[in-house]
């Protein structure tokens, strides 16, 4: 989409792709698809990831290119850069538009100089939240200092405003799905230790805690044991 294009056309474009987030069955792939549709919308964009932030660790998710994995990492090893920042919001930040990292050096005076030598020109980054959670960061990258417009920087948010609600939806639902896994796995194990050991339910959770607590091992695992051994060992 060009600056002063067919934003009527931009705004079937995001629908679509909104939809389509929500329409995929995992995390993974609500993630790619997120990061894809970044390069696909997005004047300027050559690859694109996300960040999230297990201080001081980065976690790099879908990324589009190699590109996007080295400039985590390289943050990630100095401790400073813009992804870095939005995501721990550094100073309330929640969206960055960099035109050129050569004007960079005083604020991040080791990332920039060696962000350019990996190839990056431009970066744009924008915090995905929702009214409940932080969730990363969405960072796009171009090779061309330059190359992020107003333009670019308004179909970057409204897509990163998207890509929040399907993240957050997605990671709901991956989580409701291994609760109700969890309890059936756990269910499961405690018959076969009622029906071996003659005992209660209440005794039968009570062997799965004890066991799960002494040898540092999580429930859930300690039941799968079970399951696969019919007991325990």
């Amino acid at each position: 989409m060009e600056d002063g294009g067919d934003w009527g056309r931009f705004a079937q474009q995001m629908a679509s792709m909104a939809r389509d987030l929500l329409a995929q069955e995992s995390v993974g792939a609500t993630l790619e698809r997120i990061t894809a549709s970044a390069t696909e919308l997005v004047d300027g964009c050559d690859a694109a990831g996300i960040l999230v932030l297990h201080a001081p660790k980065v976690e790099t998710l879908a990324p589009t290119d190699q590109l996007v994995v080295d400039s985590d990492q390289l943050q990630e090893q100095l401790g400073e850069g813009p992804c870095f920042d939005v995501a721990q919001r550094a100073e309330g930040e929640r969206v960055f538009r960099i035109a050129d990292l050569t004007g960079e050096q005083r604020r991040w005076p080791a990332y920039a100089p060696r962000a350019q030598a990996l190839g990056v020109g431009s970066m744009m980054g924008f915090l995905l939240f929702t009214d409940d959670e932080d969730l990363g960061a969405l960072n796009l990258y171009s090779r061309k200092a330059g190359a992020f417009t107003e333009t670019s920087e308004l179909a970057g948010w409204l897509l990163a405003s998207h890509a929040a609600v399907a993240f957050s939806s997605a990671r709901t639902h991956a989580q409701m799905e291994q609760a109700v896994a969890t309890r059936h796995v756990i269910g499961e194990a405690m018959g076969i230790l009622m029906g071996s050991h003659h005992l209660a339910e209440d005794q039968a959770f009570d062997v799965l805690r004890r066991y799960s607590q002494e040898n540092n091992v999580k429930l859930r695992e300690v039941a799968r044991r079970i399951c696969e051994q019919g007991g325990l060992s």
